[in-house]
């Protein structure tokens, strides 16, 4: 009686064992998931800042440049400001389909690794 006694305290152990170091396995796992997710939403918006950088300098020579075929500077912005404008709003239009569902997907896929 005594064994069988001795056995399921054993089996009891083992199984609070078991779940403490399940626990502790997701725990890490969240831990990995988020420092991943972290990770690449900073380098995403590094690259962000890197790319709005080159191209605000890019525009504003262009800019310059339609101004001084046209003779006046500010034809230039509006020029370029115009089709920012246009393009500003069909990423707008389509902002589900082109920012949504592959930033949700590239969540879900960090996530769940």
């Amino acid at each position: 009686m005594e064994d069988q006694r001795y056995d399921i305290d054993a089996l009891l152990s083992d199984a609070g064992d078991y779940l403490e170091t399940r626990t502790n396995l997701w725990k890490l796992k969240g831990v990995e998931s988020l420092a991943d997710v972290s990770g690449e939403l900073a380098t995403g918006l590094g690259m962000i800042g890197i790319f709005t950088f080159i191209v605000i300098l890019f525009s504003i020579g262009f800019a310059l440049l339609i101004g001084d075929w046209l003779g006046k500077s500010y034809y230039g912005f509006f020029i370029v400001g115009g089709a920012y404008f246009i393009f500003g709003l069909i990423c707008f239009i389509r902002r589900g389909r082109w920012l949504k569902e592959p930033f949700s997907n590239l969540l879900i896929r960090k996530i769940l690794k």
